[in-house]
C-alpha cells in the first residue's frame, strides 16, 4: 500500500507482453572438460566482479539458490538496475547462458559475441527459475559482456548461480556439477484439510527438488518449501524429497509424515462477519487524501486495517504510533474508544503490519517469537481484533506461519487475520506469501490481493492479462479458487479513486461486474471460470480516506454490491 502520494508507473514497452509467446530452445549440453566461465557467479563474494547501474545491485543472504548469496537489483523509475561482468571466453565457440532468478521482471543476456548477440527473460517469479539460451562466439571474440536487468520501476529482481557454461576462456571457473547431496531437516510446515506444506535444508548444487508422496513423485520445485495440495481430508501421507541438477539426482531424503485436517471450509476468527465483506485501509499519516478519525470511516467498511505499524530495533517486532500531529490532534484515547465504538456496531479493526516502506522481517525463530509478542500486545494495547500482514518486501513461509501460529494461540479463535500480497505473490502455490496463506488457512480469515501497481499478469489459464480489466480481476482471483484457499477466504483489493495507487484504478462498475463474474458467472469478460464461487468472500480498497476523497464512490458501489451479492 502507498504512504506517499501516488505517482504514474513509467509506461510498459509494448513488448514486453508479446514476448510473453516466446521461448528459447536449450543448447546442448557442453563437455566435461568445460567450465562455468562466470566470476563470483553465485555472489558468495559479495559484488566483486560486477558492475551495477545506480548503485541498484547488493548481495542478500536470502532468498538464495545456493550458497550463502545472491544478487538483489532494485529497478528505479530511470533505471533498470543493469548488472554487467566482462567473461573471458574463446573464439569460435558454443557456450551456454544460464542463471536462476526470482522476484520482478528478470532479464539476462550477452552483447558483443562476435556473432548474434542473446537474451531471455520473465516477467517476475514468485520462486526460483531458470532462464538459458546459448551462443557462439565469433573469430575474433575473446571477451563478452554478462548482464542482467529488471524494469523499470518494478519490483526487485534477485540472480544466483549464473553461468556461461563452455570452453575456458582463460579464468575459468566452476567444473560441471556432481549429483547433490540427499535433503536433509524435511520437516511438516503446516496441514489444511487438502494441503500439506513441506520445509527442507537448501542442498547446496542443486537446482531443484522433487517431492514423493507415499512413493510416488507428485511435484519438483526450485525452492527449499514446496505445498503439495490435492489431497483428502482426515488421512495420513509419507513424504520424502531428493535434490536435483543436470548430473542427477540425489538418494531420497529420510521420509516424515502429515495427517491432513478435518473437511472444512478453512477460515479462522470473523465468524461474526457478514458472509459477503468490505475491508477498508485506514491511514495514519496524512499523504494528500481526506484525513479521518476512525469513527469517520464509512459503515460500508466491515474490516478496518489500521495502516501501518512499523518494525522496531527488535528483530521481527513491530510497533504501533498514532500520527496525532499529522491527524489534526487525534488522541490515542480517542482513537482506542473509537475502536470500542466500531466493534460494537459490528465491525473488526485489525493494525496492518508493512505497506509500501514496511521493512518488517521474521526469519527465525527469535523474530517470530518477536513478532507474535509485539503484535498481541497491541491487540491488548489498542483493542484490535488481528493483525493484516502486507509486507511488500517478501516474507519467510516457515517463520511467519510459525509467528502468526503463535499469536493465534495467544489471541484465541477470534482473532481477526488478513493479508494483503501483490500479485507477483499470488502467481503460484509455491511462492512464500501463497504457501504462508496455505499453511494458515484454518486460522485465516481473508486475503485481499492488491490488483493495482502490478503491470501484466499470467491468470489460471495461462493467459496474459493486464491490469485494469474485469479480466484481469477474474482470471487471477481463480489462481487462489483453484490453488487451494476457500472462496471465503479471497478478497478482490482495487484503489478507491485514481490518485490512491499509480496504476491499475477501474471504476466500481468493474469491481462489481468482477464479483459478479466469479460468484454468479455474469458480467464476466473474456475470461469466465470454469465454475462459480458464491462464497466469495468480498472486496478491499486502499484506502477509506481515499474513498472519501472521491465522495465514497467506492464504498457506495462496491460496498452496496458485496453486501447484496446473494
Amino acid at each position: 500500500m502507498d504512504r506517499a502520494p501516488a505517482l504514474p508507473r513509467r509506461a510498459w514497452a509494448g513488448t514486453l507482453v508479446a514476448a510473453l509467446a516466446l521461448s528459447f530452445a536449450g543448447a546442448g549440453q557442453a563437455s566435461a572438460a568445460d567450465v562455468n566461465n562466470v566470476k563470483n557467479a553465485g555472489f558468495e563474494s559479495g559484488l566483486a566482479g560486477w558492475t551495477c547501474s545506480a548503485s541498484s545491485g547488493t548481495t542478500v543472504s536470502s532468498p538464495v539458490h545456493g550458497g550463502a548469496g545472491a544478487l538483489k537489483a532494485t529497478p528505479g523509475g530511470q533505471d533498470n538496475a543493469r548488472c554487467t561482468q566482462t567473461v573471458a571466453v574463446q573464439p569460435d565457440s558454443a557456450y551456454t547462458l544460464s542463471a536462476w532468478v526470482q522476484g520482478g521482471y528478470a532479464y539476462l543476456g550477452v552483447t558483443g559475441t562476435g556473432t548474434t548477440d542473446v537474451s531471455t527473460w520473465t516477467p517476475g517469479t514468485p520462486a526460483w527459475k531458470q532462464l538459458t539460451t546459448s551462443f557462439t562466439t565469433g573469430a575474433a571474440t575473446t571477451s563478452v559482456t554478462l548482464y542482467t536487468h529488471g524494469w523499470y520501476a518494478q519490483a526487485p529482481y534477485y540472480a544466483d548461480d549464473i553461468s556461461v557454461h563452455g570452453p575456458d576462456g582463460g579464468s575459468g571457473g566452476d567444473p560441471a556439477p556432481t549429483v547433490p547431496a540427499a535433503p536433509t531437516g524435511l520437516a511438516v510446515a503446516g496441514t489444511t484439510s487438502s494441503s500439506v506444506s513441506l520445509s527442507w535444508s537448501a542442498v547446496p548444487d542443486a537446482a531443484s527438488y522433487n517431492i514423493y508422496r507415499d512413493g510416488t513423485k507428485v511435484a519438483s520445485v526450485t525452492s527449499a518449501s514446496a505445498t503439495v495440495t490435492g489431497l483428502a481430508a482426515s488421512t495420513s501421507y509419507s513424504f520424502r524429497v531428493t535434490a536435483a541438477n543436470a548430473a542427477g539426482e540425489s538418494p531420497k531424503s529420510a521420509p516424515v509424515t502429515a495427517t491432513t485436517a478435518a473437511p472444512g471450509g478453512g477460515g479462522g476468527g470473523g465468524t461474526d462477519l457478514p458472509e459477503h465483506a468490505v475491508t477498508g485501509y485506514w491511514q495514519n499519516f496524512d499523504n494528500g487524501a481526506t484525513v479521518q478519525e476512525l469513527s469517520d470511516v464509512q459503515p460500508a467498511y466491515d474490516i478496518i486495517a489500521v495502516a501501518f505499524a512499523d518494525a522496531t530495533t527488535t528483530p521481527g517486532a513491530v510497533a504501533f504510533h498514532l500520527d496525532t500531529a499529522g491527524l489534526g490532534g487525534y488522541t490515542v484515547d480517542r482513537f482506542k474508544a473509537d475502536i470500542r465504538a466500531k466493534q460494537a456496531a459490528g465491525k473488526k479493526v485489525v493494525v496492518s503490519v508493512g505497506g509500501q516502506n514496511g521493512t518488517v522481517s521474521v526469519n527465525d525463530p527469535t523474530s517470530a517469537a518477536n513478532f507474535a509478542n509485539s503484535v498481541y500486545t497491541l491487540m491488548q494495547t489498542y483493542g484490535f481484533d488481528g493483525v493484516d500482514i502486507d509486507l511488500e518486501n517478501g516474507l519467510n513461509a516457515t517463520y511467519m506461519t510459525q509467528a502468526l501460529r503463535s499469536l493465534s494461540a495467544k489471541a484465541g479463535p477470534s482473532l481477526i487475520l488478513t493479508m494483503a500480497p501483490q500479485t507477483i505473490d499470488m502467481q503460484s502455490s509455491s511462492n512464500a506469501y501463497f504457501r504462508t496463506a496455505l499453511n494458515l488457512k484454518d486460522i485465516l480469515t481473508v486475503v485481499n490481493m492488491q490488483y493495482y501497481n502490478s503491470g501484466s499478469m499470467l491468470g489460471c489459464d495461462g493467459r496474459v492479462y493486464s491490469q485494469g480489466s474485469v479480466d484481469f480481476l477474474t482470471a487471477l482471483a481463480c489462481i487462489q479458487l483453484e490453488g487451494g484457499l476457500s472462496p471465503s477466504q479471497v478478497g478482490l483489493g482495487l484503489p478507491a479513486s485514481t490518485r490512491g495507487a499509480g496504476s491499475g484504478y477501474v471504476s466500481p462498475s468493474v469491481v462489481n461486474a468482477a464479483l459478479d463474474c466469479l460468484t454468479q458467472g455474469t458480467g464476466c469478460g473474456s475470461f469466465k471460470p470454469s465454475k462459480t464461487y458464491p462464497g466469495l468472500r468480498g472486496a478491499m480498497t486502499w484506502s477509506t480516506n481515499w474513498d472519501a476523497t472521491a465522495g465514497n464512490a467506492w464504498s457506495n458501489a462496491v460496498g452496496t454490491h458485496v453486501h447484496a451479492l446473494p
